[in-house]
């Protein structure tokens, strides 16, 4: 198992639980136990910072959710919707351990091209960075925050 570092988030009380040599994480979107893998500690409290602090509804969250580019499925890690069932946030998370480079920006961009949502978020928990996409203007700007969730 990995050490479990603090990361640059609210520490929450996530349920861990272990079974012989491995340690699973309660999801509470998906409403099971999973194996706590680095990437999974930081997409678990992600979902925990988003749905406490920024207010979005945790029934508005999906997690690896899949999506075809080009000719292979791929899974993006957390998206989130309005009431109206409308994209509004796309997550990328990396482990703790993995810097954000070039690449990860690239990964995201990429399912971005299928998905069209106008919020980007990119975490290896200690690292990260925000971006607001204008699809009419074709640009995007780097913010500060992420907004809270608005009905």
């Amino acid at each position: 198992m990995f050490k479990l570092i603090p990361l640059n988030l609210p520490a929450y009380p996530l349920k861990l639980t272990r079974n012989q040599e491995k340690v699973f994480v309660f999801d509470i979107l998906r409403k099971k136990n999973l194996i706590l893998t680095p990437e999974e500690w930081v997409r678990q409290h992600w979902i925990h910072y988003l749905h406490q602090h920024k207010k979005y509804p945790k029934s508005l969250m999906k997690t690896e959710g899949g999506l075809q580019l080009n000719s292979l499925q791929k899974r993006s890690d957390l998206l989130i919707y309005n009431s109206t069932g409308v994209k509004i946030l796309l997550a990328e998370f990396k482990a703790p351990h993995v810097k954000i480079t070039q690449n990860t920006f690239q990964q995201i961009a990429n399912y971005n091209s299928i998905h069209k949502i106008p919020l980007l978020l990119v975490s290896n928990g200690l690292e990260h960075h925000y971006c607001r996409i204008d699809f009419e203007k074709e640009s995007f700007e780097f913010i500060e925050e992420l907004p809270n969730y608005i009905e």
